[in-house]
């Protein structure tokens, strides 16, 4: 298999549109820079899948970004960054080619919480998958053992968003729910992280349900600053990153369905190229 070794745009995947909330952060903080986003819309969610099935499809993707000539890709989705990430970097790098990176968004986001809780007792809101990984209780108690943590699925909150419901009333119900569930297991929550690249649409509708000292943790922010800093601190990958402020934009589904979706995500339209995702199999 050929990749191309010259500079390249930074890749950005997620199982769905969420992912474009982080793009649209690192976007902000990074202007200068290429990018490819590329969504398997086709194939989301990806939240209820099995690992192994996780694993393939993410593989597919980060493979299809490389044939692009991404060197640098960065996994926007928390499903493919709890069930896929670590596999990807260890057995598949150092056989497609070393110098490239895969990062995901769960590690940047860890960092963050020690600073932002008084109580060192957070709460996580995730899908089906990246709460079953247990994948930020994991990454959480390697950095800070002090700190409990509680998880709670939602699984029903992707599918509010994506049905363009998240403002509605219909949306409360749901909403309500979930976060009554996670308070009710820890009440000295005092902290919660959306840990689903939708859930900040959800925003003003969770801050109704939850006490004022509660705080919420975008990733968004807090992914864009850590690859502005890993940047920084790896000239060598900098170097392989075009800087042209050009994006372009993929998709498994329709390219007006994603374009439809990226209103709701991006508040603007962008216009993608359809792709096949099953040939990228090596």
């Amino acid at each position: 298999m050929h990749l191309p070794k010259t500079p390249g745009p930074i890749g950005i995947f997620d199982s769905g549109y969420g992912g474009l909330t982080i793009y649209g952060k690192i976007k902000e903080i990074l202007p200068q820079y290429d990018f490819i986003y590329l969504g398997d819309n086709a194939r989301s969610p990806y939240g209820s899948r099995s690992f192994d099935v996780v694993y393939e499809f993410t593989r597919q993707a980060v493979l299809r970004l490389f044939v692009e000539g991404c060197r640098l890709v960065i996994l926007a989705c928390n499903t493919a960054s709890a069930k896929a990430l670590r596999t990807i970097q260890q057995k598949d790098l150092p056989g497609w080619d070393p110098e490239r990176r895969v990062l995901g968004i769960i590690r940047p986001t860890v960092e963050s919480v020690d600073r932002l809780t008084q109580t060192k007792h957070i709460g996580i809101l995730g899908t089906e998958g990246t709460v079953s990984s247990g994948s930020y209780t994991i990454e959480i108690h390697k950095l800070f053992p002090e700190i409990s943590v509680a998880s709670q699925a939602c699984p029903m909150w992707v599918p509010i968003i994506e049905n363009n419901e998240y403002s509605g009333g219909g949306a409360d119900y749901f909403v309500k729910k979930y976060l009554d569930k996670i308070l009710k297991e820890d009440a000295l929550i005092d902290l919660l992280i959306l840990g689903c690249t939708h859930y900040p649409l959800l925003i003003n509708k969770i801050k109704e349900y939850i006490p004022e000292r509660v705080k919420l943790l975008f990733q968004g922010e807090y992914v864009a600053e850590s690859l502005a800093d890993y940047l920084k601190r790896h000239p060598e990958m900098d170097e392989k990153c075009t800087k042209n402020s050009n994006t372009r934009f993929y998709t498994s589904e329709s390219p007006d369905k994603f374009a439809e979706m990226t209103s709701i995500f991006l508040k603007e339209q962008v216009k993608a190229e359809h792709i096949n995702m099953d040939i990228y199999n090596f």
